[in-house]
This record gives C-alpha cells, sequence and structure tokens, in this order.
C-alpha cells in the first residue's frame, strides 16, 4: 500500500517523546470509510490517502506521532478501530421504579441526538425483566429493550433509577445481578435519586462519594457506612460512578454530562429545548426543611427549641439559652448536642435559615425586615449564612420559590 508521511528528520521539534503516540501497527477499517477518511486528511499526519482504500483494508501508519498531533492521532487511531463517538446507553427498570428518573434523563440524551452529529448520537435502552412489562410507582407502564439476562455487553453509560419503596425494601436481587454484571463493563455507571440504594446492594458505595435523595440521605448513610453520603450536591461524580439527588436531578446529571461530552453551548440548547435550566442554583437543601427533630414535648432540649423558634428576633447566646433551660452552660451544651445533633449555635442558624425562606416563600417583605425578624441583624449577614447553607442567596431563593 502506497502513501506518504511528513519526514520527521527534518523536523527538530517533531522528535518523539513521552508524549508520543506509536502508530506503526495496522488497524481493520470500519464500514464507515468515509468518516474515517475524512479525519486521516485533516489530521495533516497523512499527506495522501491511497486510491485503493476500501472499507474493511488494513491501514498502516509508520513510525511516531509526535506530541503536537497527539490528541488527533488518539482520535485518528480510535476511528480507524471502529471506536466511533456513538454512545450507548442502557437504563435499568424495574417494578415500583420512579417513572420520571427514567424518562428525564433519557429525554436529555434523547434531545442531544437533534444538536450533534449523526456519528455521535446517543443509542437508548431500556433493561428489565424477561418477557414482561413493569409498573411504575405512578402506575405507568413501562417496556424493556432487553432483559437482564440479556444485557452482557459494553455501555458507555448505565443508570439505575429510584423509587419509592427502594429505601425500605429489599432490593430485588434480579436488579443487582444485572447491576453487578453490568458495571465492569460500563464506562460510566451511576444511580438517579433513590437508586444509590441498588448500587449500595450491588456492593459499590464502599469508599465511594455520593448523593442521593435528601429525604433518603440519612437512611443510606446509616445502611452503608463506608460511603461518603453528600447530603447537598444535586449531582456529583466519583471517578466512573455518578449519582444524582431526588427525581428531576436526574436531569441536572444528564445535561452535566452532555456538557462534558459535547461543551456547555449543546447542553444549553438541549435545556432551552426541555425548558429547564442549564445548570441550577445552589444544593438541594434549598428543599429540604432543616429543622426536622421529633423531641418529647416534656424535655428541657424541646423547651429551648420551642423558646428559640419564638425568639429569633434575639441574640440566642449559649446562656441564654442555658437559662431557658434552667441547666448549666456546660451540662446543656452536652445535652443539646447527644439530643440534636448539632450544636446550639448550629441549629440557631439553621433555625433563622428556616424561618427566613417561610417569609422570602410567602412575604414580600424587604430583606431588611426579614433579616431583623429573623436575628441575622442585616442582609449582608443573612447572603453570607444563606450562600454558605444553600448555595444561593436569598434573592435568588426568593425568585424560585416565591408563592405568587
Amino acid at each position: 500500500m502506497s502513501h506518504r508521511r511528513r519526514n520527521n528528520k527534518s523536523d527538530p521539534k517533531a522528535e518523539p517523546n513521552e508524549n508520543s503516540l506509536d502508530a506503526g501497527v495496522q488497524f481493520d477499517v470500519p464500514p464507515n470509510c468515509l468518516v474515517c477518511r475524512v479525519g486521516i486528511e485533516k489530521t495533516g499526519i497523512i499527506n495522501s490517502f491511497p486510491d485503493n482504500f476500501v472499507a474493511g483494508s488494513l491501514f498502516h501508519i509508520p513510525g511516531r506521532i509526535t506530541s503536537k498531533h497527539y490528541g488527533r492521532a488518539v482520535t485518528l487511531r480510535n476511528a480507524l478501530r471502529g471506536d466511533t463517538s456513538m454512545k450507548t446507553i442502557g437504563m435499568v427498570v424495574f417494578e415500583g421504579v420512579q417513572s420520571l428518573d427514567v424518562s428525564g434523563p433519557l429525554d436529555v440524551f434523547a434531545e442531544t441526538n437533534a444538536f450533534v452529529r449523526p456519528d455521535q448520537h446517543y443509542k437508548i435502552m431500556t433493561i428489565g425483566p424477561a418477557d414482561c412489562n413493569v409498573t411504575a410507582s405512578n402506575g405507568m407502564i413501562l417496556a424493556s429493550n432487553l432483559s437482564y439476562a440479556e444485557a452482557t455487553f459494553p455501555l458507555d453509560l448505565l443508570l439505575v433509577p429510584g423509587g419509592p419503596s427502594l429505601p425500605t425494601s429489599d432490593a430485588p436481587s434480579g436488579v443487582v445481578d444485572c447491576i453487578q454484571r453490568l458495571v465492569p463493563l460500563s464506562r460510566i455507571y451511576g444511580s438517579v435519586c433513590t437508586g444509590a440504594f441498588l448500587l449500595g446492594a450491588a456492593g459499590l458505595l464502599d469508599g465511594r462519594k455520593v448523593t442521593t435523595h435528601w429525604q433518603n440521605a440519612k437512611q443510606l448513610a446509616l445502611r452503608y457506612p463506608n460511603a461518603a453520603v453528600d447530603y447537598d450536591r444535586i449531582y456529583m461524580r466519583d471517578g466512573p460512578m455518578v449519582t444524582s439527588a431526588g427525581v428531576t436531578a436526574g436531569i441536572d446529571l444528564a445535561l452535566a454530562l452532555v456538557r462534558e461530552e459535547h461543551g456547555p453551548a449543546i447542553s444549553l440548547a438541549v435545556a432551552k429545548r426541555l425548558v429547564v435550566v442549564a445548570q441550577r442554583l445552589g444544593g438541594q437543601s434549598q428543599f429540604s426543611p432543616y429543622i426536622e427533630f421529633s423531641l418529647d414535648t416534656g424535655s428541657p432540649i424541646s423547651g429551648v427549641i420551642t423558646y428559640v423558634m419564638e425568639h429569633l428576633d434575639r441574640d440566642l447566646s449559649i446562656a441564654e439559652l442555658a437559662t431557658a433551660s434552667a441547666m448549666s452552660e456546660r451540662n446543656f451544651a452536652r445535652a443539646f448536642v447527644a439530643t440534636t445533633g448539632s450544636t446550639p449555635a448550629q441549629y440557631v442558624e439553621r433555625a433563622r435559615v428556616d424561618a427566613a425562606r417561610a417569609m422570602l416563600e410567602g412575604t414580600r417583605k424587604p430583606l431588611k425586615l426579614i433579616a431583623h425578624e429573623c436575628g441575622f441583624g442585616n442582609p449582608k449577614r443573612m447572603r453570607e449564612v444563606f450562600v454558605k447553607r444553600l448555595g444561593i442567596l436569598p434573592t435568588q431563593y426568593r425568585d424560585q420559590f416565591l408563592i405568587k
């Protein structure tokens, strides 16, 4: 086979180094040789193309390609091997699955196909029980492209959706077996919402950073203590594993993966098409109540909590709260932490945030007045605490949640 290449000997910058790609090998050329041929000509590495080149033949790139063309050479090598950009996505479904956990992310990838080249399209498939449909938690009937047993090939992305019953029931063995078989074959794998409980049942959470629905995050952390559960993140990635918070956060996760693969312009176009934000502000703490305690109404700490909620405009120092509990400051601080799991100062700050959130949602009071009534002192301090606790400004919170 005749071809020409650059004369590297005349170019001192083209000397091989640790970033060079050894290209002195042969690759099978896939049938879509036109795509490969264009890629070869555009690299600037191969100066001519043999006239007798046909699909299915072997093509040989001699010598070494320097770091100047390394990235393009890797793309060329992958194309010649038949590794095109098309990504295969598998979504596991099961009885009682949350339908939006399935359809939300898959719609993102399906809509992306309208904005990228055909060779970059996502191939989407659902994987479920053999010879039967599943009923989602909302009563919707979902079909599958493949059964659990038939899914035995590599995937670019494997996603496991959640279901309302997963945190309180045993994981279906068929689903767990399927996950355990497919994860080693998948480039990226992960979960949406409470699908993280299925990843845990498959033994995949140990030593991993993971998130899930805020309402179930504590339960996930207790069930899988070797996992680092983040209570606030909308989505996160730890190596090949990706996880998202509750329900619609699966859309955020899918948009993030599209942004990673195709850039922010494509991700934004898809978000606009779906009428969602391309990148959500803040974490899921803005959707969850901070103050969730179930205490004996007759206990001293319960009385202090009531006192705090009724006097948020006060300083609420340790000394003041200890007096309200009829305990010494040291004993009160110890008892409070033991009962609530947080220090008095942390609790007071959270209570102020919750009260401010309620006012921002239900009233049009000026920020200065809300900051005063909730004990922040001034709007600047309230902004600082909101950003620290919720990841957004009070004005942004009001824009999202004001009841009109």
